[in-house]
């Protein structure tokens, strides 16, 4: 590129897509600070040429436009790189959760069928041990050193060039794969076009308050829809992304928001509950931080109190769903700042906020029919930014997607004023440290435990998780076995986030006529308060 033509330049990628982003802010801010992890840091101008090497070395190994990528790694700087290939390579980018049991794993990556799986330098091992049963994926870089059939990242990037690829994408070309559990307890991928992501990423930007030189500290995992969808509004406003390794330390973080000079961070309610719990926390400076964004799951009003009293009306609340793009509704950081004594605010904050800028809300009744405010129904979405569908799965795609609404199985009900308040969540779905847990994965692992006869799984509260997932079990006759054999078991089969934490041994569990396990006659002991 010449000088004399650089604004011919900035319209080399077409509109709409992300693929403009990473070359416009590579020629408009080539030395600001994209992305900080440990001790390396890597301007606009370094991500884009380490984008386009990525992609020079994809395609030297045969792929093309279409093609599906898959990334099983924990929070590196490697991650972004990968999904800015997708971005501007015209690959397609599914995302693996690394607590996954092994035996998960070869489900979701045969059902996204990868040509490349990329690693975390930790997880070779476990790959290793399943490389036989992936039969569609062609080759495995690790982003650290090469290990039998597991190539290194750093070689197959080696050598290639920093120039623009040939390669072009629209905004209606597949981007993204985010698998999310079913209610089945079937892992089901929710793809994304470039479009929907971008407008995502746009209304967060506006949502947020993101501006030029803002500074977001990455604690969430990236293979989460909503930490990943918290990383682009930065990178689209010229902003820079300090990422932290999962699961991040505490006092690191802190001392990271001092000395990067952080802005924004993103956490889920446990993660606030931790914090709140160092006694040092005074000893940080923590002025420059501007906004708490909070997500993932419910937040108890006497935590979200104690957040408020230590670091202001910085906080943020959002709302949504893997299908959803994931943003819903937000609680903005008005809606915190809460005047003395005044319960109407403070009843606020037990909602989710109104609906995001383009995004329309319903709530409906079993007929599809809108109910009044007050009355609790589903929660139906209609927004630019909901998935296009499941990966290769028509009908429940048909299912969620009625009329141009998706329906998301969260119970609520609206006031006055628009705020959404949730009732109850997806049928007996359990969020437990801000992971989407739906117990008949923990039953069936259950199940097959030789002392089990019966068993139900349920969410019960917890002052930490906020929720915790809690089994109840019935014994075969002159069958023994013990709280630890039970979380054990599970957690040799399973992962182990959606382990129980604790078993209680009952003689039998409420049914109706039908025979119908009663998990919400179970749950009411424990939700009464």
């Amino acid at each position: 590129m010449t000088k004399k033509y650089l604004l011919r330049e900035l319209c080399r990628y077409s509109l709409g897509t992300f693929a403009d982003i990473i070359h416009r802010n590579a020629i408009l801010y080539p030395d600001s600070e994209a992305f900080v992890y440990q001790s390396e840091r890597v301007t606009f101008k370094d991500f884009n040429e380490r984008v386009n090497r990525l992609i020079h070395g994809l395609n030297a190994l045969g792929l093309k436009k279409g093609d599906i990528i898959g990334i099983l790694s924990w929070n590196q700087l490697e991650y972004p790189e990968v999904f800015g290939a997708a971005m501007k390579g015209g690959f397609i980018l599914a995302h693996y959760n690394p607590r996954l049991h092994a035996d998960e794993l070869v489900h979701v990556i045969n059902d996204s069928e990868p040509r490349v799986l990329f690693l975390g330098s930790e997880l070779v091992e476990t790959i290793d041990g399943i490389l036989k049963q992936l039969p569609e994926t062609e080759f495995f870089l690790s982003f650290g050193d090469e290990q039998g059939q597991v190539k290194a990242y750093k070689g197959m990037m080696k050598g290639q060039p920093i120039e623009e690829p040939e390669s072009r994408v629209t905004e209606e070309d597949l981007l993204t794969i985010f698998y999310t559990s079913g209610t089945t307890g079937i892992p089901r991928g929710a793809i994304y076009k470039h479009r929907q992501k971008m407008e995502n990423t746009c209304m967060k930007a506006l949502d947020i308050g993101v501006q030029f030189g803002d500074r977001h500290l990455v604690v969430l995992p990236m293979f989460h829809i909503g930490g990943d969808s918290h990383i682009w509004p930065f990178f689209l406003k010229g902003g820079c992304n300090v990422i932290m390794p999962v699961p991040f330390d505490l006092a690191d973080a802190l001392k990271t928001i001092q000395e990067e000079r952080i802005t924004d961070i993103h956490i889920v309610p446990t993660q606030l509950v931790a914090l709140l719990s160092l006694p040092d926390i005074n000893k940080y400076d923590l002025q420059g931080l501007k906004r708490i964004w909070y997500a993932a799951s419910p937040m108890p009003t006497e935590v979200l109190k104690q957040g408020l009293s230590v670091f202001g009306s910085k906080f943020i609340q959002g709302y949504g769903l893997s299908e959803t793009g994931p943003d819903v509704t937000v609680l903005s950081q008005e809606n915190h700042h809460i005047p003395e004594e005044s319960i109407e605010a403070l009843s606020v904050l037990a909602s989710c906020g109104r609906p995001c800028i383009g995004v329309h809300v319903r709530i409906v009744d079993d007929n599809g029919r809108d109910v009044e405010e007050g009355k609790i129904g589903e929660i139906v979405v209609q927004s630019k930014r909901i998935m296009t569908g499941y990966y290769h799965r028509p009908e429940e795609t048909e299912e969620a997607i009625r009329d141009g609404w998706f329906y998301t199985g969260d119970m609520g009900y609206y006031d006055e004023k628009g705020y959404i308040y949730i009732a109850d969540r997806k049928k007996d779905m359990i969020i437990t440290g801000g992971e989407n847990v739906y117990p008949i994965e923990v039953e069936n692992v259950l199940y097959r435990h030789p002392a089990v006869k019966e068993v139900a799984v349920i969410g019960v509260p917890d002052p930490y998780w906020v929720e915790r997932v809690h089994a109840l079990v019935i014994l075969k006759e002159d069958s023994q076995a013990t709280e630890e054999d039970i979380i054990t078991f599970c957690k040799d089969n399973i992962a182990h986030y959606k382990s129980p934490k604790s078993v209680e041994f009952v003689d039998d569990l409420p049914k109706n006529p039908q025979g119908k396990i009663l998990k919400k006659e179970i749950r009411t002991k424990y939700w009464q308060e």
